[in-house]
């Protein structure tokens, strides 16, 4: 999520839903993209779709930022809301100066768990258990922090939450209790000066042994190795120049092939591995700032949140199939 200095009221997002679980993964050789909206949703409600994880079946769990929620959309583009994070008396969240819910993950028992950004002792990583419990905290996070992307790694029973204000990836037992600052330094925080937006560490992903971020205010992607020790690496920079990026996915497992939301430029390019970028979505296909990205085979999901457009939050579809326009640089 970027800073909302030009957010007019709730926000809303759009994203993107795949169809088939076993489908190959995406080729570098794919191009211009069948792409359809499968949902729209609610300015005026707060329903901003900011992250997204997917089901076996292909529906997709996103988190409506403004209205704290998080509901799941069928690919007939049926919406349902799972839960509602409590409500906070005076929300005071760095930047936003709202209570937010942000990045989420899924673990294989269908468990879910989110970041909630409330500027109070509420601010931390919250559990939705499958069977419709109440969203329990698992962890505090600071206060004066804003816990954004979201991301699992099950083989390790840690979860990673990327902190834009502070700079800052936590890391956090997945069955809950204390936070740890697992990587810290300048290229996880914000620019220091306007027009910096206040936001620096975004989406994060766990992939080969190793946490990726991006950083929204420098525009990069960063690779940072887990030791076997499960302690940080060095901080890497794997892309540059990307402008706003906000969250991203991979290809597929075996690759390092990224997809990444650009939320004020309204695309989706691919970053290959060797610095080659190519334009997969734009504005045409339907995105509104877009969030974040879910690859599943071919099918690639994208939420927009229309945070600067306030124009058609939603969630939209897209198969990829060809060769994509090269970006410069």
């Amino acid at each position: 999520m970027p800073r909302p200095s030009r957010l007019a009221g709730a926000v809303t997002a759009a994203l993107a839903l795949s169809l088939l679980a076993a489908a190959p993964a995406v080729s570098d050789q794919d191009a211009p993209p069948q792409a359809r909206i499968i949902a729209h949703f609610d300015l005026a409600a707060g329903q901003t779709p900011e992250n997204i994880a997917l089901e076996p079946d292909g529906s997709a769990d996103l988190t409506f930022a403004f209205a704290r929620q998080v509901a799941r959309v069928t690919l007939r583009g049926d919406t349902r809301v799972l839960a509602t994070l409590p409500a906070v008396a005076n929300p005071n969240t760095p930047l936003l100066h709202n209570a937010l819910v942000l990045g989420i993950a899924r673990a294989h028992d269908g468990t879910l768990y989110v970041n909630y950004a409330t500027g109070t002792s509420r601010t931390g990583v919250w559990r939705l258990a499958p069977d419709g419990s109440a969203p329990v905290q698992i962890a505090h996070l600071p206060a004066n922090g804003l816990p954004n992307g979201l991301a699992l790694d099950e083989r390790r029973g840690v979860l990673y939450a990327a902190d834009a204000v502070r700079g800052t990836v936590w890391r956090v037992p997945q069955q809950g209790g204390t936070p740890t600052a697992w990587a810290t330094g300048t290229p996880l925080g914000p620019l220091p000066a306007p027009p910096a937006s206040g936001f620096g560490a975004n989406g994060i992903k766990v992939h080969h042994d190793a946490v990726w971020v991006s950083n929204t205010d420098r525009g990069t992607l960063l690779r940072i190795p887990v030791r076997p020790d499960g302690s940080a690496g060095p901080i890497e920079t794997r892309a540059s120049g990307l402008g706003a990026i906000d969250d991203f996915a991979f290809a597929g497992h075996h690759s390092d092939t990224v997809f990444a939301a650009l939320i004020q430029a309204n695309q989706v390019v691919r970053i290959r591995p060797d610095g080659d970028r190519s334009v997969v979505l734009t504005r045409e296909d339907g995105l509104s700032n877009p969030t974040s990205v879910a690859v599943r085979g071919r099918s690639v999901y994208v939420p927009s949140a229309a945070y600067f457009t306030q124009q058609d939050p939603n969630l939209l579809l897209a198969h990829l199939r060809g060769h994509f326009p090269r970006l410069p640089g």
